[in-house]
């Protein structure tokens, strides 16, 4: 099981955190997400590019690095 980071900027409520947590669980291949304001640590057997597609597929007004 491989881990990947994603960071964060522009994340400010508790909604946001959840709406990126639940995009990133539905995703095949991820077993758990940590999501914070500042970034998410995410389990799992999935591409950096496609956690990085969810989470922009939100249209949240962050910066994803």
């Amino acid at each position: 099981m491989a881990q990947q980071s994603l960071s964060f900027r522009g994340v400010e409520s508790a909604d946001q955190v959840n709406r990126i947590t639940t995009v990133l669980m539905m995703l095949d291949g991820v077993d758990s997400a940590e999501v914070g304001r500042h970034g998410a640590d995410v389990q799992g057997r999935v591409s950096r590019e496609a956690l990085i597609k969810a989470v922009q597929s939100l249209k949240l007004p962050i910066e994803i690095q």
